[in-house]
């Protein structure tokens, strides 16, 4: 079992439909699987797909599939999932 799964949306930037299909999945996967972590990399930049990703993951019908988000702690470019 995988201790986490990583899931870099880089490639995917610039399309809403693409970042939240990868982020669903990527989800989805993880409670199938039973991995406790789901590692959103976003990047530094700007911050926008950072707040893309945040508001996505608000939505009620994806909150249902994880415990809590955070931005991980010294690295600003990474939101951490905790599935439940």
């Amino acid at each position: 079992m995988a201790a986490k799964i990583t899931v870099d949306l880089h490639p995917v930037f610039r399309s809403d439909r693409d970042i939240a299909t990868a982020v669903r999945n990527a989800l989805f996967r993880a409670a199938g699987e039973k991995v406790p972590l789901v590692e959103i990399i976003t990047g530094k930049g700007s911050g926008k797909l950072r707040s893309r990703v945040l508001a996505m993951l608000k939505q009620p019908h994806v909150k249902k599939l994880y415990r809590r988000v955070e931005v991980a702690s010294g690295n600003d470019g990474v939101v951490l999932v905790h599935l439940v």
